[in-house]
């Protein structure tokens, strides 16, 4: 299960979305068939969905390239890195972290 949210190293509390199955198909349709073969496009894709808000601002969920873009934008390095850890599970990342990747 991952946390409801997450804070970067800048203070900002980032609210987390399950991507459920609908999500994920939409997630995918928003992507086209090219990009849905690029798994490190799709990984950070899934990142940018997963994000419901930002210091408590809404972050509608990506209609298109654009909208990952913007999202990704948003949350720059840091806000990625956190929420992709969350993404992948506390086992996951304790063992990258243990790697240290």
């Amino acid at each position: 299960m991952i946390p409801a949210r997450v804070t970067d190293t800048a203070g900002r509390v980032i609210e987390l979305r399950r991507l459920g199955v609908v999500e994920q198909l939409r997630l995918f349709k928003v992507l086209g068939p090219e990009l849905s073969e690029n798994r490190a496009y799709v990984g950070l894709a899934r990142v940018a969905a997963a994000v419901a808000a930002v210091d408590g601002v809404p972050v509608p969920f990506p209609a298109g390239e654009a909208g990952i873009e913007a999202v990704l934008e948003r949350l720059g390095e840091d806000g990625v890195e956190i929420v992709a850890a969350a993404l992948m599970g506390p086992a996951v990342a304790q063992v990258l972290a243990e790697a240290g990747n």
